[in-house]
């Protein structure tokens, strides 16, 4: 093999070498950008998965809260009829009471 096929050679293996780390550098380039993108669906994921969570969770006290508002409202309703009741049970007793101080 003479010279210039040495220096041929060599010259190949250079492009060749070169043809390589361009390839990698690529390659490289493209796993990082398949990673970042990856990782940007898993945290996009989890924050909606965390919303949906916090929704859920919302709903549930909302749901609750309005349950023992009933329970409230229901127990205070049963308060105010038995006051009505007792009032005007007592309203026929005052006034009796007015008319036999006014006779006496």
């Amino acid at each position: 093999m003479g010279m210039v096929d040495v220096l041929r050679s060599i010259k190949n293996a250079e492009q060749a070498a070169e043809k390589r780390l361009s390839d990698a550098q690529d390659e490289v380039a493209k796993l990082l950008s398949d990673a970042r993108k990856k990782s940007s669906e898993m945290i996009q994921t989890a924050a909606d998965t965390s919303v949906a969570a916090s929704q859920a969770i919302l709903d549930d006290a909302r749901n609750k809260a309005q349950a023992e508002a009933d329970v409230v409202k229901a127990d205070g309703a049963k308060a105010v009829a038995s006051i009505e009741s007792k009032s005007a049970d007592n309203q026929a007793k005052a006034v009796q009471m007015v008319i036999d101080s006014l006779s006496s």
